[in-house]
C-alpha cells in the first residue's frame, strides 16, 4: 500500500520537529561535557541551523536518488537475481 500525499507531507513535518527537539535536547546535554555554554535561545538557534541544514540534506539525496533510480543505475540487489 502507497502512501498519500498528505500522510507523506505530516510524516515530513513530524520528523523535521521531532529532529529539532532531538538536536536541541543534544545540546544542552553535550555542550556542557565540552564545556560549551549556550543560553537557551542560542541552542534553539543552533537547533534551527542545523535542522535546515538537514532539510536540504535529505531532499538533496532524495532527488539524487530519484535520478539515478530513473536513470536506471540504481537498482535493489534482489531485483537483479530473478
Amino acid at each position: 500500500m502507497r502512501q498519500t500525499r498528505a500522510m507523506s507531507l505530516v510524516e515530513a513535518i513530524v520528523n523535521v520537529f521531532v529532529g529539532y527537539g532531538v538536536a536541541v535536547t543534544t545540546q544542552i546535554l553535550v555542550f556542557p561535557w565540552f564545556g560549551l555554554h549556550a543560553t537557551l535561545g542560542d541552542t534553539l538557534a543552533i537547533g534551527l541551523i542545523f535542522t535546515l541544514v538537514s532539510i536540504a540534506r535529505s531532499y538533496c539525496l532524495r532527488r539524487l536518488f530519484e535520478r539515478l533510480t530513473g536513470m536506471g543505475r540504481l537498482t535493489i540487489a534482489a531485483s537483479r537475481r530473478r
